[in-house]
């Protein structure tokens, strides 16, 4: 990153849902987090008060809308709208994850489009730009009317598998959604690519039905966005250890880990699960195949260059 002075026109604060990555994000620019005070009132009303002065700022808050989503959007729009009639000059919500990016589509009758629906609160609050990780689906970007900058988490991924032996490894797509998200990520280790078709009978179940291409006799790394309660990912990776495949890693940008999810994977055939620190994990509950990498630097760089008025092109991998 290059090196920038903390002068009075920056400030990064940090709702209430991920504050230790938001620490390390003020650690790489040498400052702290600004002041701010959230209050939970007892019929669960939020109360926010900006604890220092905003005006012509340029502010950044960071906010993954992870569970509870529901608090955690409500929290970030109180803050954005605190910001604005404090009368800060740019406000960017800095959202690691992107609540309800799987609610993209209308997929049948009589369904929200919730991804839309968050787009335009958070635009209605008052943000002037958002700062994401890896969203679910490419087409959430076209949601908003303010500029959306979507950083890539495999960059930290593709560092970690580097250290990895590689010679007889390719990467696999859980699903054919994840088909380009895998083959970009292919690209740039230089690995071939399988894919692993499934059918959903219904939200949260999979089917898987058949691999597409040569796994046998191989090593894999699956690549993902997004991991749940984990259903999709263990019957992928138990079909492909049905079909030969010897060591299976898995990369996945957001760690959402409901149910028992920690004990699925501590009793699984993965070989090791890396995630990203884009929601907050107890890691006390990891066990011994979980891995969690830190994105607070490329996020820090892309606010740099933000706060530059410069382009975050050289972020992205080529």
């Amino acid at each position: 990153m290059k090196k920038i002075l903390v002068d009075d026109d920056l400030l990064i604060l940090s709702g209430t849902s991920n504050t230790p990555l938001a620490k390390k994000i003020a650690d790489e620019f040498g400052m702290d987090l600004g002041k701010m005070d959230v209050v939970h009132f007892a019929d669960e009303e939020f109360f926010v008060q900006i604890c220092e002065c905003v005006r012509n700022k340029d502010t950044y808050v960071i906010q993954s809308t992870s569970r509870p989503a529901n608090e955690t959007w409500m929290e970030l729009f109180i803050i954005i709208d605190a910001l604005r009639r404090a009368s800060a000059q740019h406000i960017t919500a800095v959202v690691p994850y992107y609540g309800y990016s799987r609610q993209d589509r209308k997929s049948s009758p009589r369904v929200p489009i919730t991804s839309k629906l968050m787009a335009n609160l958070l635009t209605e609050a008052g943000a002037d730009r958002l700062l994401t990780v890896d969203l679910h689906t490419l087409q959430i970007q076209g949601y908003f009317d303010i500029p959306v900058d979507q950083l890539q988490a495999k960059t930290a991924f593709l560092e970690r598998v580097k250290q990895l032996d590689m010679s007889n490894m390719i990467v696999i797509s859980p699903d054919i959604g994840g088909v380009g998200r895998a083959r970009d990520f292919a690209k740039w280790a230089n690995l071939d690519i399988a894919i692993v078709d499934k059918r959903r009978p219904k939200a949260n179940e999979s089917e898987v039905m058949n691999i597409v291409g040569e796994v046998a006799g191989k090593d894999g790394v699956i690549f993902d966005d997004i991991i749940d309660t984990g259903g999709t990912l263990l019957k992928a990776v138990d079909a492909l250890k049905d079909a030969g495949m010897k060591k299976i890693y898995v990369c996945a940008t957001h760690a959402v880990f409901s149910n028992d999810i920690f004990d699925k994977i501590e009793n699984s055939r993965i070989e090791k699960l890396f995630v990203t620190d884009s929601i907050y994990i107890d890691k006390s509950k990891l066990g011994s195949k979980v891995e969690v990498l830190s994105i607070s630097k490329i996020i820090a760089e892309a606010i740099s260059y933000i706060h530059r008025r410069e382009s975050i092109t050289p972020l992205f991998l080529e």
